[in-house]
């Protein structure tokens, strides 16, 4: 059985469709909140965790799963894994102590 993961989920596929593996439940049905930190998406889509990144374009937390963390900035520089968790702590917390997005 293939089995994957999704926004912190553990699911496999059967029968040409994604099932989340505790609850059966499809996939494509059913958004979930983020399995590791158990928050949901925020009003704009993005990772509860992470919120609103100044110059990034799009970035995810992972999870839970370090290797599917990734980060893109604005001029398409590209950061995946241990590294795009690192990026993302260290801008987070420029983003507080400057008291909001810059």
């Amino acid at each position: 059985m293939k089995k994957s993961h999704w926004r912190g989920h553990v699911i496999y596929f059967e029968k040409g469709q994604w099932r989340y593996s505790d609850t059966r439940s499809l996939v494509a049905g059913e958004d979930r909140p983020c399995g590791f930190c158990n928050c949901e998406r925020t009003p704009d889509g993005h990772d509860a965790c992470l919120g609103t990144l100044p110059r990034v374009m799009n970035a995810c937390c992972g999870h839970g799963e370090e290797g599917e963390a990734y980060i893109m900035f604005e001029n398409k520089y590209y950061v995946r894994g241990a590294d795009a968790i690192k990026m993302m702590t260290i801008i987070k917390n420029r983003r507080l102590t400057k008291g909001g997005n810059d």
